[in-house]
This record gives structure tokens, sequence and C-alpha cells, in this order.
């Protein structure tokens, strides 16, 4: 059974509700009949109910709730809610209103209150609109410093990992973390793969050196960032600085990094920056013809998840079961 298989079938197993927002977007709504033929998860569309059927004409979507935003009997305690939270930043009734005629603002005041366990957008927004609601609304989780975003990789007919599966992390959202974000960073990542690869984690915090072969302010904020994490979570199996050949392959790892409890077996792979990792889960995924997960957001109070503006509707359909799963965990 793939990654992905194995996925929708824990989805399945404990059913949640997704809202997809993006309801007039053609992708969104083939995804929407796909999730609910395959019963995967209910999904709550935002929007006009006329306008969303009458571009789903062709389509299976009886299955889906339509909420209309501007007109739902929670909209009048959403805007005095949304005001409350955010009235140090100056926000008033009058601004509330009209940020709530947005379906993503929207779908995250039904997230923080319970009505959805999650919310997946992205085919038609950027990152930072789809991602700003969820941080100004749901907010960053109790036990997370860093709100930040990885990928499972999947590599086929590999020997390294967990049967080809890593995490790559951060491959999606914070540019140039510091030492201690990046050590944030390798313990959300460690708990992401457990919760999704279902193995144990070992993590390489990546540099360009292994255990001192360079100096340079680069290699010292991994150094620093993997101290900080050992500090933080001295049971998890974590290591570096390391070079992606002493983190994966066993006999460079035995002459670079002997007596390395990671060196050699990681399948968590925490890249300094955001070029690194997402060059680094590009290339992978393009030369090793893997597939890619994500960019999946970590660190949220609940799920919510970036799809790219080119995603078809079956990635939706896999990051709305992934999602699934990351709020299974949430309970």
């Amino acid at each position: 059974m793939s990654f992905l298989d194995q996925i929708i079938s824990r989805a399945k197993a404990d059913k949640k509700t997704i809202i997809l927002p993006e309801s007039l977007e053609l992708r969104t709504i083939q995804a929407a009949e796909k999730i609910c033929g395959q019963d995967i998860a209910n999904v709550i569309f935002i929007g006009n109910p006329d306008e969303i059927r009458e571009k789903a004409k062709g389509y299976d979507i009886s299955k889906v709730t339509i909420v209309d935003h501007l007109h739902a009997p929670e909209l009048p305690g959403y805007i005095e809610q949304f005001t409350e939270m955010r009235k140090a930043k100056g926000m008033t009734l009058e601004k509330a209103a009209k940020t709530l005629q947005d379906p993503l603002h929207y779908a995250c005041m039904m997230v923080k209150n319970g009505q959805a366990d999650g919310m997946v957008a992205g085919a038609v927004h950027s990152t930072g609109d789809t991602l700003r609601p969820a941080l100004q609304i749901i907010k960053t989780a109790p036990d997370a410093k860093v709100v930040s975003a990885f990928f499972v990789m999947v590599v086929p007919d590999c020997e390294y990992g967990k049967d080809g599966a890593f995490v790559f992390g951060d491959s999606g959202l914070v540019e140039n973390p510091d030492a201690n974000q990046l050590s944030e960073i390798a313990i959300a990542s460690a708990k992401s793969f457990e919760q999704l690869v279902q193995g144990e984690p070992v993590v390489a915090m990546l540099s360009y050196s292994t255990k001192g072969s360079a100096k340079n302010p680069l290699v010292d904020k991994v150094i620093e960032a993997t101290k900080l994490a050992q500090k933080k979570c001295p049971n998890l199996r974590l290591d570096g600085e390391l070079q992606l050949d002493a983190a994966l392959v066993d006999s460079v790892a035995k002459s670079k990094a002997p007596g390395s409890r990671v060196a050699g077996h990681a399948n968590v792979l925490i890249f300094p920056d955001l070029n690194a990792g997402n060059i680094g889960y590009k290339l992978v995924q393009r030369l090793a013809k893997a597939e890619a997960y994500g960019p999946i957001t970590q660190g949220l109070n609940r799920p919510v998840n970036d799809l790219s503006r080119g995603c078809s509707a079956d990635d939706i359909v896999g990051v709305t079961a992934i999602t699934c799963v990351q709020a299974q965990a949430k309970k």
C-alpha cells in the first residue's frame, strides 16, 4: 500500500470535516466529488449556493455542505469575535464585517469554533493569502513556537529513509530561520514524521559541513540549532551538523561522523534555510521521480494546508486526506 493509500485509509477510519473554501474553482469541485465519493471526509464549501451549483453542473456534490457565509446565522457572532481577537491591531466591527466576506477568513473562523476540523486552500490563492487568516484566527498551537512547512517525500526503489519515505523541513514557509527557530522546525518535523509516516524519526540537521569540517556563521547556526533541539528533546534521535551524504549513507557516516546515532540513518532532513529546502525537495522530486506531498503546515492549533496553484484535483484529495490525519492527532 502506497503512502497516500495509507493516509486515505486512516482518514476514512475516523472521518473529519474539512473546508474547501475555493468553491468556484473546478479542481476543488472535482476533488470534492472524489473525497465524498470515496468517503474520505465531510466537505464544506463556502459561498453562494446557486453560483456553486451552477459551476458544479455535471459533478456530484450532493454530499457537500454549502455554507452561504454572507447570510449565515453565525456571521454576527463571528464579526464580534474577530473584532475582539484583533482589537489590539485596530480591528473594528466594520473592518471585521468586510474581512469575513472573504471565504478563507470565514472558513478559519469555522475551524476555530469547531464547526470544521481543518481547511485546505491555495489552488487560486497565494501562500500568504491562505496562511494569513490561519495565523490570525487559528493561531499557533500551545506546544509550538514556530509555524513551518514540510514535505513528505516518497522516493521509489530507495534504500534510505523509512522505505524511501522522508520528511523535508522547512521546504515551504520560513525563509531564513534563526538557530532557535531551526531547532523548533526540527522538533515539529520529527513529530510530523511520527504522525504521518508512522516510524521513529531520525533527524539530521543539514549543512555543507560535517562535525566541524568547515567554519562559517552559516555552519554555526546549524550547530547551535542542534544543541538547542537536543536540549529541548534529549530523547529524540537528532544530530548535526551533517552533510547530506553523511546523513544518509552508512559508509560515509562511519568516515565523517563516527559514533553518531543519526548519521547514515536519517529520515527527517532539516535544511538550514528555505533556499536549500525548496531546491532540495524539487531536485528529489524531479531527478529521483519522487512523490512530493506538501507543503504541509505544522505548528497551528488546527490544521490548515496550502496548495500549489498548479495543483490537480487529485493533489487536493491527497492534501485533504493528510489534513484529516493531522486533525485526528489534535484530539
